[in-house]
């Protein structure tokens, strides 16, 4: 004699009783999970996008008094490190030839290398509107006088291939190299 069980009628409770992945908890759904990595990528894209602003540029306090002795240790600098130093714009004098007057001393030191941006130019030569390469030498708010730069490390990174091994790798490391040197010349 064959025992016969009743099927009784599916009710909520037996839906959450689905099978169990292997740790013992339920199986999340696709959609929760697409869900999550949606939002989780939103917010890195939001927070690279809050901060990269702040890290494009980099800034370093001269050892020196003034802009000028600034800009004359930065090309000396900048040529010991085998580069050409392309010349200092005083944008205080071309602005107030415009009639424009800055209230600080605010200059841009202008270097390239023949050979990096050949082989920059080779490969892609739309980054030449990033070339010669520059710092700006200004007197801040503190009083004190600072050079900046863009971050060509990072900014490298977002264009991969040669512009990445020569501005990503050779140009910060002779940019390094240069504000050594720079620094232990002030200590002279």
């Amino acid at each position: 004699m064959r025992i016969r069980r009743k099927s009784r009628p599916t009710t909520h409770t037996d839906v959450d009783r689905q099978p169990l992945a292997s740790s013992g908890r339920p199986k999340p759904s696709i959609i929760v999970m697409m869900v999550g990595l949606v939002t989780g990528a939103g917010l890195m894209a939001l927070s690279g996008c809050q901060s990269m602003p702040g890290r494009m540029v980099t800034v370093h306090e001269s050892a020196y008094r003034d802009v000028d002795r600034t800009c004359e240790a930065l090309r000396a600098a900048i040529e010991a490190q085998g580069f050409t130093c392309k010349g200092v714009l005083n944008l205080n004098q071309s602005m107030a030839k415009h009639g424009v007057h800055l209230d600080r001393q605010v200059r841009v030191v202008q270097f390239g290398r023949a050979e990096y941006a050949h082989d920059m130019l080779t490969d892609t030569p739309e980054v030449s509107a990033f070339m010669p390469c520059a710092f700006g030498v200004y007197e801040g708010d503190d009083g004190k006088i600072h050079v900046s730069g863009m971050n060509r490390a990072l900014m490298a990174q977002m264009f991969g291939g040669t512009v990445a091994d020569v501005m990503g790798k050779r140009v910060a490391r002779d940019e390094a190299a240069i504000f050594k040197a720079l620094e232990h010349d002030a200590q002279r």
